[in-house]
């Protein structure tokens, strides 16, 4: 018993120190650099209005190398870049923007159906921009120059409309261009109802003589998001490249100290990633390319992930035809599965950071969403979700709670053993061993069922904080964004005083549901005979309750209730086997003073 609480104490700590270092550190630092970035922004903007609206801002193409020169010093506003180049409007249901006629550049894309907040009449959320803003990211598709075969199209090309007018669902655009030596490109872009947009080139040589072609493509971004990133999830680099299918993921803090190159491959995909957005390219799955990541400095830092193709040569008189798709949007679970089915694109819905236990977080998201489709709204769906994984691991609580109780049963004889073999370690130890094997009881077999819903907790964390299903769903009531923390606050009673708390002093009415119920479950059990142990039992409720006030609201739902289902479940378990329960002795024993010590 007593190395089983030492075990219980042990995990309890580990997890305290990993969640202290999320609320002391992690959190302070994300809000001093975001404050840091609204402030430079700040700077940035002011500056804008005082600057040139006619500084370069397109990057160059270095002869003979795939681009990545950085941009000059930004100096123009969004609106002032776009005004600047003649574009083809998009506009679907779930998009709105441009395509830029030089280069032919994705530059300028919104997301129609994502605010920036909970508040509907807020923005909706920019993913593009023009290169030569500050927060320049776009995505491009060219070919590298070659002095044999006269200019291609690349950075600075100059598109001409050969028919459409805008690009919709149904309605796409076709651009053209011929260079001097006389060789066509045709360039037909289209647009599904949500993200995915696909780029096919054809190109006619007209010439005398074969000619090689170089195609490329890249996505690349001015800055890093201004709201840094955490352990849970990946931001940065990402793709699948190969016949290996190993998903390669790179942050933009491990290039920026080292170039990454990828090995050549025939299939797969790669971008770059944010929480809940993301811009890829699916290069034409037939021609062998090498894909890279890249930060520059210098002016404007950017990040880039690009492809380089092996060289297509086209006969004289022939013509040859490449299509890439590129996704430019929100990473919807059921939208990415299906692009994956749908183009054959491999490993696909890894663009979603399910996590180490991918296996377990997938198919509990499927489940909440099952859930969600009947009842229309996520934190029921959470309520439900957690019923079901209570029913799934019944059988391994059932063992657990029986095994607490089996051993408060025979509590009183092990009482016997130490008064009997006093100091007597190696005797006691085996007097133990025997008293167990007599009662049937396994004293380890209340361990297995805890540290196998580890993963479950951190699994369902990962699908509340990752997901986009999860981004402004609302709960009831003051809950409006399971994915942010619980708004209210104990220390202004909840909103009714007129001031602002701290940040750390956020300590809203889920935090303390959830704070309460571990307190009650954990006086579910005899107090620890230990001073030390008692004293981490009685304040651990307390620690977990400021510690948990700035996850996301969901995931105290989710632990609240599941304390709830855990008391009820371990109060049947243990009146079933004739235990006493301890809930209430102990709850009388908090408030009854206890007598003085005789002198």
């Amino acid at each position: 018993m007593e190395k089983n609480r030492n075990y219980f104490i042990a995990i309890a700590l580990s997890v305290l120190i990993v969640l202290a270092w999320q609320f002391l550190y992690m959190n302070p630092r994300m809000e001093a650099q975001q404050r840091a970035e609204e402030a430079r922004r700040a700077l940035q903007g002011e500056a804008a209005q005082t600057t040139s609206p006619e500084s370069p801002g397109a990057q160059s193409t270095p002869t003979g190398n795939l681009p990545g020169a950085n941009p000059a010093q930004t100096t123009v506003t969004r609106d002032q870049a776009l005004a600047k180049t003649p574009r083809v409007q998009i506009e679907t249901p779930a998009l709105i923007g441009s395509i830029n006629l030089t280069g032919a550049r994705f530059d300028d894309l919104k997301l129609r159906e994502y605010h920036e907040t909970v508040d509907d009449s807020s923005p909706i959320i920019t993913l593009f921009s023009p290169s030569d803003t500050r927060d320049g990211y776009f995505t491009e598709l060219g070919y590298i120059p070659n002095e044999a075969i006269g200019t291609v199209p690349g950075t600075s090309t100059q598109w001409t409309l050969a028919s459409g007018d805008k690009l919709t669902q149904q309605t796409p655009v076709t651009l053209s261009f011929t260079n001097d030596k006389g060789i066509t490109f045709t360039r037909t872009i289209s647009v599904d109802d949500h993200y995915m947009l696909t780029v096919t080139d054809k190109v006619d040589n007209k010439t005398a003589a074969p000619v090689a072609l170089t195609p490329y493509g890249r996505v690349i971004r001015n800055n890093k998001p201004a709201t840094p990133s955490v352990w849970v999830i990946h931001e940065g680099f990402i793709g699948v490249m190969g016949e290996s299918g190993r998903l390669s993921e790179h942050t933009y803090s491990n290039i920026e100290e080292e170039q990454y190159t990828n090995e050549k491959a025939t299939t797969g995909w790669f971008g770059i990633t944010d929480k809940y957005w993301a811009a890829t390219i699916v290069p034409p799955q037939t021609l062998p390319y090498v894909t890279r990541f890249s930060h520059f400095t210098g002016g404007q830092a950017s990040y880039q992930a690009d492809y380089k193709g092996d060289d297509l040569t086209i006969q004289p008189g022939q013509s040859t035809e490449l299509k890439n798709l590129v996704f430019a949007g929100a990473k919807e679970v059921p939208l990415v599965s299906r692009y994956e089915t749908d183009y054959s694109i491999p490993q696909f819905n890894r663009l979603i950071d399910w996590g180490w236990f991918y296996f377990i977080t997938k198919p509990m998201f499927q489940l909440m969403d099952f859930f969600f489709r009947h009842v229309g709204n996520f934190g029921v769906a959470i309520l439900l979700t957690t019923v079901v994984v209570k029913a799934l691991f019944f059988p391994l609580a059932n063992k657990q709670y029986a095994s607490m109780a089996n051993m408060k049963r025979v509590q009183p004889k092990l009482e016997e053993l130490k008064a009997k073999h006093g100091d007597d370690r190696m005797a006691m130890q085996q007097a133990m061993m025997a008293l167990y094997k007599e009662e049937k009881i396994n004293p380890i077999a209340g361990c297995w069922p805890v540290l196998l819903q580890i993963p479950v907790f951190f699994a369902l964390y990962k699908v509340i904080y990752v997901t986009i299903e999860m981004r402004h769903a609302p709960f009831f009531g003051w809950i409006q964004d399971l994915s942010a923390p619980d708004p209210t606050s104990l220390f202004n009673l909840f909103g009714l005083l007129p001031y602002d708390v701290p940040h750390f002093l956020l300590i809203g009415v889920w935090p303390l549901v959830m704070g309460i119920t571990m307190f009650l479950q954990m006086r579910m059990n005899p107090t620890p005979p230990d001073p030390t142990q008692a004293m981490i039992f009685t304040w651990m409720p307390v620690v977990f309750t400021f510690m948990l006030a700035s996850f996301p609201a969901g995931l105290v739902i989710y632990w609240a209730w599941n304390n709830t289902l855990s008391i009820t479940q371990q109060a049947l378990i243990m009146k079933r086997h004739g235990a006493k329960i301890e809930l209430f002795s102990n709850l009388k024993g908090l408030f009854r003073r206890k007598p003085a010590a005789s002198k």
